[in-house]
Order: structure tokens, then C-alpha cells, then sequence
């Protein structure tokens, strides 16, 4: 079990904290990772890698390769719950020390379900998705509902393929929330980096624009990131982590 007295101290010490949060934090749940060795990247579709099916002009060309690969990976989302990371940066955000918010890497909308409120999605999210003709909105239940049963989502209005509000390979991240995400980072005298190897910019350069400022950083991630060394503190196992770091909180994993 990991001594976290050195990560309580910097905790409590900290006014203004970041919070980055990758694919790690929702292994936890049940949610496969991108890139270790079971991960989706791992698996191939029928001959095609996933990276090449998540790339944007693939999806104008084949939706339905997309949504037949998609069907099992993002559109069982419901059938998972949040887990005790969820629900501590939640019950942190409720205490007020999450000033700056959590950024999060993950699409799967389980930081707002477990309460989290100031929540930005850097990649998007399932939660919604969007005609490419039209541009009318869809709900992650509309849009599952004809995924599960076999059927690329379509726009009732005009006919056009519904894409869901994802940001693909080949497609730019939003740049206010980029600016955003910048900004929390300069500002935040702790940033907490929790489940991402940090290797997929420009999510990846966050927590090193809180070490240019002077400002500590904590890693929770089981893989090497680049950054480790200048790290005020690092853990490798976020659920032993969180589950000390709960109970300091008087949380509890029950909650």
C-alpha cells in the first residue's frame, strides 16, 4: 500500500487545483484502455486498426464500419458505473478544492454521473452527437438505440449521418477549450495527472505548462510519462491511491 502522506500535505496546502484525467480512471469501471496490451487499440476490426477507423474522413466514407465497431465499445456506456476515483473528485470539486476543474481524456461521461459538475471534455464525448448535414442535435439514448439495433443513426430531419460529438483522428480540438485547459493549468498550484501515459497531444502538454510556472505536479498512472521527473510526487496504482485518499476524506468507498 502507497504512503500518500506527502500527496495529503500538497493537498492541503494547494488553493487552486487541475485535474487530468486519462483512460486509467476508467479501467475501473470496466471500461477497456486505448493502449496497453488488452486495450481497444490492440484489437483489430476485421482487417482495419481502430486508429484507422477513428480517423474523420473514414467515418464520412464508411459510417457503418464505424458504428458496427462502435456498437460494442461505445454504445454500452449505460451498462457502466462510476468508480471510487469518480466519486472522490466529485466529493474534492463539492469541498471546493477542484477550482480549476477536471480535463478529462475520456468520453464516457462517468465524471458527471458520479457529481462532478465543472467537468471539460478535451476529446468530446458519447453524451450527444450531430448531423454533419444539418447539424441537429442527438441524445448518446437516440443515437444507441439505432446503433444496437444494427443501423447507422440518421438525422429525422434531413436524412444525414448523425456523427457522434467525438473529436477524431484529423479533427482539431475545440480551441476555447483548449485555451481553457491552458489557462487552468498556468493557474493551478497542484495539477494532478490521474490514468494517461501522456503521449497524445495536445492533452499531453497540460501538466508541463504547470511545471514551466513553478507549480507542483502529482502523477497516478502506472506507465512511465514523460514528465515523471518533474513530478513532486508519483503513484502507479490509482485504485490503492484513491482508496487511502477516500478514506482521508472520510468518503469511504461505499458512498
Amino acid at each position: 500500500m502507497s504512503d500518500i502522506s506527502g500527496f495529503i500535505e500538497l493537498y492541503e496546502r494547494s488553493r487552486r487545483i487541475a485535474v487530468l484525467t486519462g483512460a486509467g480512471v476508467s479501467t475501473l469501471s470496466g471500461i477497456p484502455d486505448f493502449r496497453s496490451s488488452g486495450g481497444l487499440y490492440s484489437k483489430e476490426f476485421g482487417n482495419m486498426s481502430v486508429e484507422e477507423i477513428l480517423e474523420i474522413g473514414f467515418f464520412r466514407s464508411h459510417p457503418d464500419v464505424f458504428y458496427s465497431w462502435a456498437k460494442d465499445n461505445w454504445y454500452q456506456m449505460d451498462s457502466y458505473e462510476p468508480n471510487i476515483i469518480h466519486r472522490t473528485l466529485a466529493e474534492m470539486e463539492r469541498r471546493g478544492r477542484l477550482t480549476e476543474g477536471i480535463f478529462t481524456q475520456n468520453i464516457d461521461n462517468l465524471h458527471q454521473r458520479a457529481g462532478s459538475k465543472k467537468v471539460y471534455e478535451l476529446h468530446g464525448s458519447v453524451r450527444f452527437g450531430y448531423c454533419m448535414n444539418c447539424h441537429r442535435q442527438y441524445s448518446y439514448k437516440a443515437i444507441a438505440e439505432s446503433v444496437n439495433a444494427g443501423s447507422v443513426p440518421v438525422c429525422q430531419s434531413c436524412g444525414g449521418v448523425i456523427k457522434p460529438d467525438i473529436v477524431f483522428y484529423g479533427e482539431s480540438l475545440d480551441s476555447s477549450m483548449l485555451m481553457r485547459a491552458e489557462n487552468a493549468f498556468s493557474n493551478a498550484d497542484l495539477a494532478i495527472v490521474l490514468g494517461s501515459s501522456l503521449v497524445v497531444n495536445p492533452a499531453a502538454s497540460l501538466p508541463y505548462i504547470s511545471a514551466r510556472c513553478g507549480h507542483d505536479i502529482v502523477i497516478v498512472n502506472r506507465q512511465k510519462t514523460y514528465i515523471d521527473d518533474y513530478a513532486a510526487l508519483r503513484y502507479d496504482d490509482l485504485e490503492d491511491f484513491f482508496t487511502r485518499f477516500s478514506e482521508y476524506l472520510s468518503l469511504g468507498d461505499s458512498r
